[in-house]
């Protein structure tokens, strides 16, 4: 039987990213003192570092730049779907008056 993976909040991954890097500890040491897989700690201050206050967005959630992406790819398909409508409708008139 597969054990799952523990889930962590983002709070907590921000605290443990700060404890790494205010104190003198290895990640090691931080991590057995934290019960976390060993590697784990360090993915996370990677992450943070390159993302920063956005990094761990959470479960489902997405950081603001795919999230607008993600908007604009529905308005797209919205506006795809309309126009093919329209497309539609104007065929429809158009072979009516002839």
């Amino acid at each position: 039987m597969r054990k799952r993976a523990k889930r962590y909040t983002r709070e907590y991954k921000h605290e443990a990213v700060g404890l790494a890097q205010t104190s003198e500890k290895t990640y090691t040491e931080i991590e057995e003192e934290l019960g976390i897989t060993r590697g784990l700690l360090s993915q996370w201050v990677k992450k943070y570092t390159e993302e920063g206050e956005e990094a761990f967005p959470g479960k489902g959630k997405l950081k603001p730049e795919e999230e607008r992406i993600r908007e604009l790819e529905r308005e797209n398909v919205r506006l795809r779907q309309e126009r093919d409508v329209l497309k539609k409708v104007l065929a429809i008139f158009s072979r009516d008056q002839r």
